[in-house]
Parts: structure tokens; C-alpha cells; sequence
């Protein structure tokens, strides 16, 4: 990696990184930064995808000295604050208000806003990213098949407590954004999934409308 190209320093230096500094930190503090301009200019919602896509553009193999989440994470909101900070407050305000008008329509299935939308990092390309609870998934497709709205399923991997579960996912387009709800069991509202070795945030309706109304 031609670390001292002048291209490379001034990114660097834009974000605030200080000139001189531990040559390992540099480094992983670069690939957070590239990660986090994948996440908002090519709209890679992964981390991990973030991360690996970065290192190869920065000709680094293995897995050693790859940024966290949380790295990410800041880099992500410093480069948003930096080259998106008039439009992209526009669109996160615009994304809440989406997500709030349909937690109000799945009310039934006591609907918790997470991700990006949520924490503030939300870009051009992300989607409201919705955790119900529900005593069976088809409820819920019956509930979307009769207000006539397409959607596709998968299965995804996620987190809860301490063990690894799969969960029914619903992707579709609400309000002309992307949706992606995840389906859990009912009793599982009183455990916390985790995302990146931590607790996922997530908010439901009344912390939302909180929310909304305090910007």
C-alpha cells in the first residue's frame, strides 16, 4: 500500500487523523476510512463486506489489523459530516418519518426501528431496518398480501443473547424506500440482539415519535 501518496495524506488529514502516528493504527484507520466511503458513496451496507472490499483497494491481504465496527462506525459519521452534512440530515429526517408511518401500520407486531436509520449514519442507499415480534411470520405476510404489498423472503443469521438463531426476513419497498423487517418470536422482544460484539440499538414507536419530535 503506497501509504504517503498525497492523495492518501490529505484524506487522511480531512478526517482528522494526525500526521504522524503508529504505522499499524495509520493503517487500519485508513481502511476505516475507505470502508466508511464505500458505505456512503456506493452503498455497501455490510461492515464486514465494508472492510474486506477496502483492503483489497488498499492491496492488504489477511484479516489482522482490519478496523472494527465502531472504527467504521466514526469514520462513517466524520466523512458524512465532512462531504454529506447538508443532504444528508435531509435524508435521514426523511427515512425516520417513512419508518415511523409504517411501525404505525405494524403496530400489531410491535415493530423496533434498528440500523443506520436509526443510530444516524443513514445514507442515500440504505433501508429501514425493522425488528417485530410476532407469534408466527405468517401473520405478518398475510398482514402485507392484503394491503396488495410485494415482498420477498430469506433467512439470515443474527444474534440473540448468547446464541446464534435464524429469522425470517421480509424485504420490500414501502414509501419508496427499501424495507427489511426481521421476525422474531414474541418472548424474544425481552432479549437484545447484538451487532458488532455490542447490544443493537433499537427504538419502538413511542421512542421514535420522541425522537422525531426532539430534532
Amino acid at each position: 500500500m503506497a501509504r504517503n501518496s498525497p492523495l492518501k495524506i490529505r484524506q487522511k488529514h480531512a478526517l482528522g487523523y494526525p500526521k504522524v502516528s503508529n504505522v499499524r493504527d495509520d493503517a487500519r484507520r485508513y481502511l476505516a476510512y475507505l470502508a466508511a466511503r464505500l458505505i456512503a458513496e456506493e452503498g455497501v451496507s455490510d461492515y464486514a463486506a465494508a472492510k474486506q472490499k477496502a483492503a483489497r483497494q488498499a492491496g492488504i491481504s489477511g484479516t489482522q489489523g482490519l478496523p472494527q465496527n465502531d472504527e467504521i462506525e466514526a469514520a462513517l459519521r466524520q466523512y458524512q459530516q465532512l462531504f454529506k452534512g447538508d443532504q444528508q440530515p435531509l435524508q435521514l429526517r426523511l427515512l425516520r418519518e417513512i419508518a415511523l408511518e409504517l411501525m404505525r401500520l405494524l403496530d400489531q407486531f410491535n415493530p423496533y426501528l434498528v440500523g443506520p436509520v436509526l443510530n444516524g449514519t443513514a445514507t442515500e442507499f440504505s433501508a429501514v431496518e425493522l425488528q417485530v415480534f410476532a407469534e408466527d411470520c405468517k401473520n405478518l405476510e398475510l398482514f402485507l398480501i392484503n394491503r396488495r404489498i410485494v415482498y420477498h423472503t430469506n433467512m439470515r443469521r443474527a444474534k440473540l443473547g448468547g446464541k446464534e438463531i435464524h429469522v425470517p426476513i421480509l424485504d420490500f419497498e414501502f414509501s419508496g424506500v427499501p424495507v427489511s423487517i426481521a421476525v422474531f418470536a414474541t418472548n424474544d422482544v425481552r432479549i437484545k440482539t447484538r451487532a458488532g460484539g455490542r447490544n443493537a440499538e433499537r427504538a419502538n414507536l413511542v421512542t421514535l415519535e420522541r425522537l422525531l419530535a426532539s430534532e
